[in-house]
């Protein structure tokens, strides 16, 4: 099993930044692929961005710019810069865990950007 913790969401001014972080626990394998997804209300859950452990990163294109992924394999974490954000960037970003075919999520963190 994976337990996956987020933290770092919170209210935010349109053309503020936030960071994201999600550290992973338990049967951590690699190569593995982190990232995040997002789910705004009315809407289904959404790829933000993701990253294979020794790879380069892929990002949705309602974020490219803006939102820039990383990971510290050491401590098993990803994170996710969020720049110029933006009101429709409001949603419950989960964190993603997936290897050899099993996925997993974490809870959520709220982001809300308004003025």
């Amino acid at each position: 099993q994976v337990q996956l913790v987020e933290s770092g969401g919170g209210l935010v001014q349109p053309g503020g930044s936030l960071r994201l972080s999600c550290a992973a626990s338990g049967s951590i394998f690699r190569p593995n692929v982190m990232g995040w997804y997002r789910q705004a209300p009315g809407n289904e859950r959404e790829l933000v961005s993701i990253m294979a452990t020794s790879s380069s990163a892929s990002y949705a294109d309602s974020v490219k710019g803006r939102f820039t992924i990383s990971r510290d394999n050491a401590k098993n974490t990803v994170y996710l810069q969020m720049n110029s954000l933006k009101a429709e960037d409001t949603a419950v970003y989960y964190c993603y865990y997936r290897r050899l075919g099993d996925d997993y999520w974490g809870q959520g963190t709220q982001v809300t950007v308004s003025s």
